[in-house]
């Protein structure tokens, strides 16, 4: 089993992001984990499943005090059997921790940090609404190894409006030159209920596709040959330190989500929890069921899924899990395009389908 714990709390509301997430307020509280941890122990009727991964994410969960990042990350180790854990993992913000609360993280079994930097450069950071600066996430980085992680993830953005190649250039070599072990870079989307997609949709930011592949290739290139391997569509790793959480997703396993907003597959059946932190926490309490959402995925679903999802990744996906050898057949014509191979069983994208992996995927939908 895979665990994600959903931690929506954002001392700045970032213009583009659409994940489910508020301001602390005063729900960042003893009761808030109290909830988590209650929620643990009802959706796995007090069995200690054990675990591969954990992922905390957010919003930021370096947000919660020390106090109670140590209540919880203790309490996840009474609720479940973290003997078989490759991975856990924390996304944090620069400027929200220091070195005490990173040395706690690690006491407490984090072996990886996902830091979102989303830029290097001022002018980017400042379109973005971005609260931190180039040094801020530099010095946040050098904290990490301060505290003894070695395996540290950041992300990046591109296509963001007014950003050039040079620009972009910019990002990539001084990402590379902090050094991480991982790194994944994001193509700016305009997702629902942001303040960016409003301003997308009046005209005052704009869309390119072609500016999107381009910068998508230029991060192939520059990174590649850095000796970073492009394991997946928006991530990049030193060899052996692929992130196995996000694995795991895209191989269709198991996944049990906890907190506000987060989103559970378990055999078959994805639930998603209430995204409302105070009713959450309320409900979490009361010993009732947080989720509002469940579906029932039938096989023809899941498959259409493990496709898209793997079709993403280096390894692409098994010539099975296409479902052709029936009717009319796209692959053919997918490989004459120049978009995908096929080798051994399996088919993967070519550095040109690497841009196009949504529509070749609909394509064998």
């Amino acid at each position: 089993m895979h665990l994600y714990l959903h931690i929506p709390f954002c001392h700045h509301i970032c213009p583009y992001c659409g994940f489910y997430k508020h301001k602390p307020g005063r729900l960042a509280n003893a009761d808030f984990v109290d909830a988590l941890l209650a929620e643990a122990n009802h959706r796995t009727r007090g069995e200690q499943l054990p675990l591969k991964t954990i992922y905390w994410g957010g919003g930021t969960p370096t947000l919660l005090s020390s106090p109670l990042l140590r209540q919880l990350g203790e309490g996840l180790a009474n609720l479940f059997d973290l003997s078989q854990l490759k991975e856990w993992t924390v996304e944090a913000n620069p400027a929200t921790f220091d070195l005490t609360k990173a040395e706690l993280l690690r006491s407490l079994g984090v072996n990886r940090i996902s830091l979102g930097v989303q830029s290097l450069q001022r002018a980017t950071l400042a379109t973005l609404g971005r609260d931190h600066s180039p040094d801020d996430a530099t010095g946040a980085f050098q904290t990490l190894r301060d505290a003894g992680f070695e395996n540290i993830s950041i992300d990046l953005m591109f296509s963001i409006p007014g950003q050039t190649t040079a620009d972009w250039q910019a990002d990539l070599d001084a990402a590379m030159q902090i050094g991480p072990e991982h790194i994944s870079a994001y193509n700016l989307t305009y997702e629902e209920d942001t303040e960016f997609l409003a301003r997308h949709q009046s005209g005052q930011l704009d869309a390119d596709e072609d500016r999107d592949a381009d910068l998508f290739y230029q991060a192939i290139d520059t990174l590649e040959a850095g000796g970073y391997s492009h394991y997946e569509i928006s991530n990049y790793a030193r060899p052996g330190f692929e992130s196995r959480h996000n694995r795991a997703y895209w191989s269709g396993a198991d996944y049990l989500g906890l907190g506000p907003g987060a989103v559970s597959t378990i055999a078959g059946e994805r639930s998603r929890t209430l995204a409302d932190t105070a009713a959450y926490v309320r409900a979490s309490l009361a010993g009732l069921d947080t989720r509002t959402e469940i579906e029932l995925l039938d096989d023809e679903a899941c498959r259409l899924e493990l496709l898209a999802m793997q079709l993403r990744t280096k390894e692409g996906i098994s010539l099975d899990t296409t479902g052709y050898g029936h009717g009319p057949n796209p692959i053919e014509s997918l490989v004459e395009q120049g978009l995908v191979t096929t080798a051994n069983g399996r088919l993967t994208l070519t550095r040109v389908g690497k841009a196009l992996a949504d529509p070749i995927a609909a394509s064998l939908a």
